[in-house]
């Protein structure tokens, strides 16, 4: 499975982004994807996962602001970040997984700052 990540970039406090990962590749269901984050100098962590049943898991500290969904058709992933705080600033990974398969993306870079 492949994943190509989107949509990062630079955001003032308050505004918005929207990332977007597509996978490609050998897709097979049930499976999740999702985003992870990791900021400078901290682990990387859960942001929000959906399932293709589309069971959503996520962190607390977005809850409100952050939204996920997939397209299943396109096996696409997005997520819609509204009032971005700075400390919201990470590289952002998209993640696929079922059993027995991880993959990762290659990070897309979400900097919030005025």
């Amino acid at each position: 499975v492949q994943l190509q990540a989107s949509g990062g970039g630079l955001v003032q406090p308050g505004g918005s982004l929207r990332l977007s990962c597509a996978a490609s590749g050998s897709i097979s269901s049930p499976n999740v994807m999702g985003w992870h984050r990791q900021a400078p100098g901290k682990q990387r962590e859960l942001v929000a996962s959906i399932t293709t049943g589309g069971y959503i898991n996520s962190a607390d500290s977005v809850k409100g602001r952050f939204a996920i969904s997939r397209d299943s058709a396109k096996n696409t992933v997005y997520l819609q970040m509204n009032s971005l705080e700075p400390e919201d600033t990470a590289v952002y990974y998209c993640n696929w997984h079922r059993i027995g398969a991880d993959y990762w993306g290659q990070g897309t870079l979400v900097t919030v700052s005025s």
